[in-house]
Formats: C-alpha cells, sequence, structure tokens
C-alpha cells in the first residue's frame, strides 16, 4: 500500500484491535513499548491545516512503506527504559502502579487526610508501598478546580518531611509540583522523580532543576500551564491536539538536556477537558506510545466517574477507577496514578496472570 497525502500532512498511529498474546500469530502483531500488550492492526490518521484528511484501519502486515511511518513503529513498539530511583529500579515492561499521599487541605478526594501528623504521612506511604505501589507521589498543593493557591515555603513544609523519612526507609518517591524551589527542596530530601501538572512551564526555573538533577520527569497536558492545570478554549481535535502538545514538551525538554528514556508524559484527565474530551483520551490512549516515552494514566477518582455514575462522590468511585485503570493496562500505560492501591494493585495482578496465562497458551 503507498500513500497519496500530502508531504505536509502529519501522520498518526493509534495501535488498535490489542491483543493479550503473539501466540500463533507470527508476523500479525506488534508489541507495544516493549509491555504486555500487542496490537494487531493500527487507525494511520493524517492531518493537514489542522483537520483529519485520512483515517484508514489497517492491518500491521499491510502498514505503508513510508519513513514516517517507520520511525512511529519505531517507537511504538521500543522498549521503555527502567526507572532507577535510588536503590529500586521500577521496571516499565508491565502496569506499575504510583500511589497518591496529598498533604493538602483541599484536594478533592482525600482532603486533609494526611495533614495532621507527619509520622502518620509516612505511616500511610509505608502502608502503600507494602500494599504493592512501586512508587510514591507526594504533593503538597491541591490542583483541583478553585484550590487556592499555596505558598511554596508552605508546600516544602508539608512535603519534606514525609518524603525524608519514606526515603530513609528506601521507598521510590515522586514529588507532585510545579514549583522549582518545591522541586529542589523534595530533590535534596531523597525524590527521586518530578511530577509536574505545567510540564515544567510553570515556574521559569522548574526546568533547570530537573535538568541539573538529572531525574525522571512526568510531563502532564493542561491547556494554559502557565495560568493553572484548568481552563482553556478547547479543542479543535482533543486526542491530536493533546499528542502535538505533548510531544512538542518532550522534545523541548529533550532539548534542553533531559535524557528522553527519562521522561513521561501524562494526557492530563480532567485538566481543562470536558467529559467528552476525557473519554476520548482514555479511548485513544495507545496513540500516545508514538512519542516514544513512558506513559502515564491519573484517573483516579475522577470527575468523569461521578458523571458517569449518578454523581457519586470522590470517595465512592473506586469502580469506576478500577475500570478506568485496567483500561490503562490494555492501552500499555506503564504507570497508573491511584488512591485506592490495595484494590488496584490487585486487579492488576489479575490482568497479569490472564496476560501469563494467554502467553503460554497454544
Amino acid at each position: 500500500m503507498t500513500l497519496d497525502l500530502p508531504r505536509t500532512a502529519r501522520l498518526y498511529l493509534r495501535p488498535v484491535q490489542l491483543a493479550d498474546s503473539p501466540v500463533n500469530r507470527d508476523g500479525e502483531l506488534v508489541r507495544l513499548a516493549g509491555g504486555l500488550s500487542w496490537c494487531s492492526a493500527f487507525e494511520l490518521i493524517a492531518r493537514d491545516g489542522g483537520k483529519r484528511v485520512f483515517l484508514r484501519t489497517i492491518p500491521v502486515a499491510d502498514l505503508p512503506d513510508d519513513p514516517r511511518i517507520a520511525a512511529l513503529l519505531q517507537r511504538i513498539t521500543g522498549p521503555r527504559a527502567p526507572l532507577r530511583l535510588g536503590a529500586r529500579v521500577v521496571r516499565l515492561d508491565q502496569p506499575q502502579v504510583m500511589a497518591i499521599l496529598n498533604r493538602t487541605p483541599d484536594s478533592f478526594s482525600d482532603a486533609g487526610t494526611h495533614m495532621d501528623d507527619v509520622d502518620a504521612a509516612a505511616s500511610a506511604g509505608v502502608d502503600m508501598a507494602v500494599a504493592g505501589a512501586a512508587i510514591l507521589d507526594i504533593g503538597g498543593e491541591s490542583t483541583r478546580p478553585g484550590a487556592a493557591e499555596v505558598w511554596e515555603g508552605e508546600e516544602i513544609e508539608r512535603t519534606v518531611p514525609v518524603i525524608r523519612k519514606l526515603a530513609a526507609g528506601g521507598a521510590a518517591i515522586s514529588i507532585d509540583t510545579r514549583r522549582a524551589s518545591v522541586m529542589s527542596a523534595a530533590l535534596a530530601a531523597g525524590a527521586h522523580i518530578v511530577n509536574d501538572v505545567a510540564a515544567l512551564l510553570y515556574d521559569p526555573r522548574a526546568l533547570e532543576v530537573v535538568v541539573q538533577a538529572g531525574c525522571p520527569v512526568v510531563l502532564m497536558h493542561s491547556p494554559e500551564p502557565q495560568k493553572g492545570p484548568h481552563g482553556g478554549e478547547g479543542y479543535a481535535d482533543v486526542l491530536l491536539d493533546v499528542y502535538d502538545w505533548l510531544e512538542a514538551r518532550v522534545d523541548a525538554v529533550a532539548a534542553a538536556g533531559v535524557d528522553r528514556g527519562k521522561i513521561l508524559v501524562d494526557p492530563g484527565i480532567g485538566f481543562g477537558k470536558t467529559l467528552q474530551d476525557n473519554l476520548a483520551l482514555i479511548n485513544g490512549l495507545a496513540l500516545f506510545h508514538g512519542i516514544g516515552c513512558g506513559l502515564l494514566l491519573g484517573a483516579s477518582r475522577k470527575r468523569m466517574i461521578g458523571a458517569l455514575s449518578n454523581e457519586a462522590p470522590a470517595d465512592q468511585r473506586l469502580g469506576g477507577s478500577l475500570a478506568l485503570a485496567l483500561k490503562g493496562a490494555d492501552a500499555g500505560a506503564q504507570l497508573i496514578r491511584v488512591h485506592d492501591v490495595a484494590e488496584t494493585v490487585q486487579a492488576l495482578r489479575v490482568w497479569r496472570g490472564l496476560r501469563d496465562a494467554a502467553l503460554i497458551a497454544g
């Protein structure tokens, strides 16, 4: 098959027809990011002048001989390097749980739960690690819509003492912040990853901190990161718009000196997006493997679950959270960021058991 498309058209490959095993299907499947999901076809999309001008589902064996497609395939199939986090190594050839540990009085789901006592907060983090969390993501500022901005000194006071205690115990730790001073203090206290909802665009010094530290970083999409994680004026094509934004951001951060293998991307479910936007992003999640970086899905207890389940409050969204976690695992997401650690770990272990059984079948 040959492509008769303008050279100015931008091409995208979305893995579809996902499979749980390549057994007895030589030449029919490709593996997503060196993980435990395969696909037998791709949705080939071309966009020119901001509009989709081509859309067709094509079996793997029939993909056109085009250097743009070859480059995308290399990124989609290439294994993601493990994260080396202090003494721990977190492999990205299977989905891993990132646990949410907020020290905030106003987060949308767990407001105030871990605010009063540093030792109790650290103990909660230990429990999450024991339950199977590979990484603990510690935050001191709420990013819910309308949340009050926190002074950076207070954010440091909320997060650093807990990080110090958990790091001393050998936990792999992420600092969830958009401020350079908080990043620096957290990394000095023993954090290993920066998770920034502003993709290093809110604070002019944030990129410099990550470059100098040489640490992994999660870049999340939000429509107006300099102003805050929410807002924006909508999207022409949310899946492709978010993809393009994240790819450009990865290129910029890598050009500044961050090893591309240490960059992960997050489509920012719930941040400046409607219910339909969020559903489109999750349905199209496998597209983001084309950026060539590890993929994080953070949909735990999000508002979209309530919108689809009779306005269930945040603490009654476990079922929806698990459904989205498993959807992410099927799509090849390497990190699943969650509040309900034990339940998600159990769900993913069953998912992994099914994959293992499929691999030895036949």
